[in-house]
């Protein structure tokens, strides 16, 4: 455990070394600004953005990993708990969208309700009970949609499971050598916004199987604002 922790502060170290907290910082500032010359009325979305070389998607192996951020990047994400009766209510009182097995019996496994429902949410979260009940009261659906529900039990405080799920980002590699993925919004701090970037960059940097060596590009953009290069 050592090593393996070791190990992740060298590539960490390295990461770091590439980009200076200099270049962050002015690529943060550089987004506001924009931002700021061209008012939006919606909060915009920052997505870091990255090319990768040196990889093979057909013959490398694909690679996939999760990170917690400091900072909520996605504060308008959409939750729905599939709940047992006590999480339903805990979610009623704090607003939070729920479905009960009645209710998840409705859809009757119909296909195309069930793509509805996973259309409708970014994530979901299932009671214990209800959890190992989803393929047969669903289907493949939600599974196909890369949806399936995170296990709630009822030690969690279900505020903090969906703020924790809020916080996570996942770099995973596909049939093509781009990324992008959100990393925080206009709403946050520009400190807070640039631990995040740095952060999302040092994780997917330990994910690459050369780490730096297979990083062609790394840009950070807001939803309507110009790129701005880091690397």
């Amino acid at each position: 455990l050592k090593f393996r922790f070791f190990s992740f502060f060298l590539v960490v170290a390295g990461a770091m070394s590439k980009i200076s907290r200099e270049n962050y910082d002015a690529a943060v500032a550089a987004i506001f600004q924009g931002s700021k010359e061209k008012k939006r009325n919606f909060n915009e979305t920052v997505e870091l953005q990255v090319t990768l070389k040196n990889y093979d998607p057909s013959r490398d192996k694909r690679f996939s990993g999760t990170v917690k951020l400091p900072t909520v990047p996605r504060p308008r994400m959409k939750i729905c708990v599939l709940g047992d009766a006590k999480h339903c209510e805990i979610a009623e009182q704090n607003g939070i969208p729920h479905m009960d097995v009645a209710a998840l019996k409705k859809l009757n496994k119909n296909k195309k309700l069930v793509k509805k429902l996973a259309d409708q949410y970014d994530a979901f979260i299932a009671s214990q009970a209800l959890i190992k009940q989803i393929p047969r009261l669903l289907g493949p659906g939600l599974n196909k949609a890369g949806k399936f529900p995170s296990l709630l039990t009822h030690d969690d405080n279900m505020v903090d499971k969906c703020n924790e799920i809020k916080s996570t980002i996942k770099f995973q590699m596909k049939k093509v050598l781009t990324l992008g993925v959100a990393v925080g919004h206009l709403e946050m701090e520009p400190a807070d916004l640039t631990t995040n970037i740095v952060n999302s960059t040092n994780f997917l940097v330990s994910l690459l199987k050369k780490n730096w060596q297979n990083v062609k590009s790394l840009t950070v953009k807001s939803t309507m604002g110009k790129p701005q290069r880091l690397y």
